[in-house]
């Protein structure tokens, strides 16, 4: 599926009056105006809108997932988790990008589906990947949005070019970032998995029993652990001593 989309100024008067930016999709009118400086968060978020509520042809999951070793791990989190954070530190380590936010799921193979645009940074993850990798690209900085400051890091060239090799899902954690905790990855049953995930799936109800099915040859093929952490190095380590999983 394709969708053309337009940012632009909505009307004379708005542009003189406030500087404003309007996301259409095929010309039509989706979302009230954003204020101009909020133009690439806009763009993310409207493109973030358009896949997971117009595509059922995947299972969407809201969860960053990268790759290594030819098995992909998905990071499903709500929003201040630290997903993003360390799902761009995996990146910068040699982790490939699938995706920082919709983990789309192929229907038939279960595999990972990779969809790897800039990764979307708020407030503290800033400067904490800026100071950590000053070899990062980032993009512009959209200050006082609703989700605070957001700023796009661009995603390593090797990423983009595997972006047609898909990989099957060997590990689903489910990170949370604590202040001065210890590093900590614990299993997690599968059904807790299965369910904790299909709460985080954008188009599971509406996929019915193809849904169920692909999420279930997910969750059974994959090792599922809960993640919390508060150092990253420490984060990274664990990642990269995942081990294969013995199902898939």
């Amino acid at each position: 599926m394709d969708f053309h989309i337009t940012l632009d100024t909505p009307n004379i008067l708005r542009r003189l009056i406030h500087q404003q930016v309007q996301f259409y999709l095929d010309n039509q009118i989706v979302f009230n105006p954003f204020p101009l400086r909020h133009a690439t968060a806009m763009l993310e978020w409207g493109m973030n809108w358009c896949v997971s509520t117009q595509i059922h042809t995947f299972l969407i999951i809201h969860a960053a997932v990268v790759e290594k070793n030819g098995f992909a791990a998905v990071l499903p989190a709500p929003p201040g988790s630290g997903k993003s954070t360390l799902c761009a530190s995996l990146v910068q380590e040699g982790w490939r990008l699938l995706s920082d936010e919709l983990t789309l799921i192929n229907l038939t193979t279960a595999e990972a589906v990779p969809v790897p645009r800039p990764i979307g940074l708020k407030n503290q993850s800033i400067d904490i990947i800026r100071q950590r990798y000053p070899q990062a690209v980032f993009g512009v900085l959209s200050s006082d949005t609703l989700k605070g400051s957001v700023c796009h890091l661009k995603p390593p060239m090797q990423s983009i070019q595997k972006q047609i090799i898909e990989c099957p899902i060997g590990w689903i954690v489910f990170p949370k970032y604590e202040a001065d905790a210890a590093t900590e990855l614990l299993p997690k049953s599968k059904g807790q998995a299965f369910m904790e995930v299909a709460n985080n799936a954008f188009n599971y109800s509406v996929l019915g029993v193809d849904g169920f099915e692909i999420l279930k040859k997910v969750v059974d093929r994959a090792d599922c652990y809960s993640f919390k952490y508060s150092n990253l190095d420490e984060a990274i380590a664990v990642f990269n001593q995942l081990e294969a999983p013995r199902e898939v």
